[in-house]
């Protein structure tokens, strides 16, 4: 199983893509701030449990495809459920398990490069990758939106705009929305959120023996 079956997951998280640029000096302040609080707070939470909904749209907004997953997250572990793919992490090693084909992929975790963790979207993604302003607040229901729009250093990327929603009186990530250069929007919105909930660390890594006959693809 090749990892590009993540696609999804991939842009879920693809806010914290590596790139280099200008310092976030030349930032709005005001966006900074919001950040800076969002950032802050994550990193006083011992572990994240959260649901999400993914949604993908094509240029004219009609929904292609929709979903619903789960992650759980504790330090630089995490386990993510989403699509008929489960992911484990254990800070060192990354298993990609497909459910339905009884496959799994095993890569190591080498955090110097670019790949996406979870983590990245909620920890100081943004003070190298991207310029971004904000357009203000909103409500939704009963919650106050912040917008950030976010977009990235480096043009080569295949999106152009990222809108980042804080919920401002939980100081967490309500939403984000991924604008693709050829059109295609992915969004995906938190219906849920709990912190410091019990996670034990055999969670967050595969065992073999509670899935027989299961294939592993080990590219360590």
């Amino acid at each position: 199983m090749k990892f590009t079956s993540t696609l999804a997951l991939s842009l879920l998280f693809s806010i914290a893509v590596q790139a280099q640029g200008k310092s976030a000096a030349a930032n709005d302040p005001e966006a900074k701030k919001i950040l800076d609080a969002v950032s802050t707070k994550f990193k006083t939470y011992k572990s994240v449990q959260a649901s999400f909904a993914y949604k993908v749209e094509n240029a004219a907004g009609k929904v292609l495809s929709s979903k619903s997953g789960t992650i759980l997250m504790k330090g630089t572990r995490y386990k993510l459920d989403f699509g008929g793919l489960e992911v484990f992490c254990n800070g060192t090693t990354v298993w990609n398990f497909d459910k339905a084909a009884n496959e799994v992929t095993v890569n190591n975790l080498d955090a110097s490069s670019g790949m996406i963790t979870p983590q990245k979207l909620f920890s100081n993604f943004y003070d190298k990758d991207f310029f971004y302003i904000l357009n203000g607040e909103k409500k939704v229901g009963a919650k106050v939106i912040q917008e950030i729009q976010m977009t990235p250093v480096d043009k080569s990327k295949n999106f152009h705009t990222v809108y980042l929603l804080i919920d401002k009186t939980a100081q967490s990530i309500y939403s984000t929305k991924v604008l693709e250069k050829s059109g295609s929007r992915y969004s995906y919105t938190v219906s849920a959120m709990k912190t410091n909930v019990p996670a034990l660390d055999g969670q967050f890594q595969f065992d073999s023996k509670k899935f027989p006959g299961v294939t592993v693809e080990d590219l360590r």
